[in-house]
């Protein structure tokens, strides 16, 4: 039986007082588990990551991140310590001047002595794509450069579960891809992720994909049974991934091709097809 990490039950949650962002939610992410949050603005996304690591705690029903209460303060330092968060703005998460002592800071902060401590970093910027970069300074990074410091400083804690809260937003594709290669690694190697993104062909690497609406659960499933649902996902303001748009107009062509979610399986089988003529 799967060990749950993270459980939202009947959890509800308001900024004013007055409008829940949401409301009767009930959700769980088991150990291990590659989830993707998809929803339009307002849907509840990054309102609901917070809620993983106590950076928000619920008005209503309970939220447990490794069996822990979120609202237990006794349990904050644990929750936060083993739920790594990932912000969309690389300036709202680095605190230190040089690379490396940002990277630093987290693991620092839990006690990590050295020389593990200089491990961690060297290997959570490599992981990034920055080796050799711990000398240099944060405030001369580009954008994209500052949210690859970002992340390494989250994995360089060694976290049990992996929030992006649209980390991938201020990369270039390449960046983007360089992101998805880490985190898929890093789900093969057991680490439970949560991933909260805009861009389908990133949802469609997930092992299961939620798309919220007005704080509720609209869809919950694999991406081959989510991401294919095309009619329901522009209601929500939502596109389909384009490997998925094309296999479905080649079909109306008279093409006999399955719905595809990933470029490289309408490549292998748009290939295939041509092979048999």
């Amino acid at each position: 039986m799967e060990e749950t990490f993270v459980q939202f039950a009947d959890a509800g949650f308001t900024y004013d007082g007055e409008r829940f962002v949401f409301r009767h939610l009930d959700l769980t992410v088991p150990q291990g588990q590659f989830l993707c949050l998809l929803g339009g603005n307002g849907s509840g996304k990054s309102t609901l990551a917070k809620h993983i690591n106590a950076l928000l705690v619920p008005d209503e029903g309970s939220v447990r991140t490794f069996g822990a209460d979120t609202r237990d303060a006794d349990q904050t330092f644990f929750i936060r310590s083993n739920a790594g968060l990932v912000f969309q703005n690389p300036d709202d998460q680095l605190v230190a001047s040089l690379i490396e002592n940002d990277v630093a800071f987290g693991p620092e902060n839990l006690g990590v002595p050295n020389p593990e401590l200089r491990e961690r970093v060297t290997s959570a910027l490599a992981e990034v794509g920055l080796q050799g970069f711990e000398a240099h300074e944060t405030n001369a990074l580009s954008g994209g450069q500052k949210q690859r410091v970002a992340i390494a400083g989250v994995l360089a804690m060694d976290p049990a579960i992996l929030i992006l809260d649209e980390a991938t937003a201020m990369l270039d594709p390449r960046g983007r891809a360089g992101l998805l290669r880490v985190v898929r690694e890093l789900h093969g190697a057991g680490m439970t992720i949560v991933m909260i993104t805009h861009y389908m062909e990133e949802a469609a690497q997930a092992e299961r994909v939620v798309v919220l609406d007005g704080g509720q659960v609209r869809m919950d499933g694999a991406p081959g049974e989510v991401l294919t649902r095309a009619d329901e996902l522009r209601a929500l303001s939502l596109e389909v991934p384009f490997a998925c748009r094309l296999s479905l107009e080649l079909q109306k062509r008279g093409v006999p091709v399955p719905t595809c979610i990933t470029d490289d399986a309408l490549k292998e089988e748009l290939c295939a097809l041509a092979s048999k003529r």
